[in-house]
């Protein structure tokens, strides 16, 4: 993984934190894939997901887990600086539900 030392990107993503650029060359490493045809796949599975969840389709990966999107309610904020009460209206948000063979791995792995 890359440490981001020394760079503005240090300030943005913690230390030991794996990027799109990190997981790129994994599977490339991996795969023995011409680094291109990785990214191609990455961004299309990427995208695959945000296009699904757009259309309200949700997404099932056995062993892995399921993307969703959660609908929340409407909803009164306060704007504290100011003292002012705003709407929120009803809205969707993408949420990630790990399998639970996924969270058990993850859990023998502390």
């Amino acid at each position: 993984m890359t440490t981001h030392q020394g760079s503005f990107k240090s300030l943005l993503i913690p230390l030991g934190t794996m990027t799109k650029q990190d997981l790129l060359r994994k599977i490339t490493d991996q795969t023995g894939l011409d680094p291109q045809i990785s990214q191609t796949v990455v961004e299309a599975f990427f995208d695959s997901i945000k296009e699904a969840l757009i259309d309200g389709e949700p997404i099932y990966v056995r062993g892995f887990g399921s993307f969703v999107l959660k609908h929340r309610a409407p909803k009164k904020a306060r704007n504290i600086s100011q003292q002012t009460t705003v709407l929120i209206d009803a809205h969707s948000i993408p949420h990630f539900k790990p399998s639970a063979s996924f969270v058990k791995r993850v859990r023998e792995g502390e």
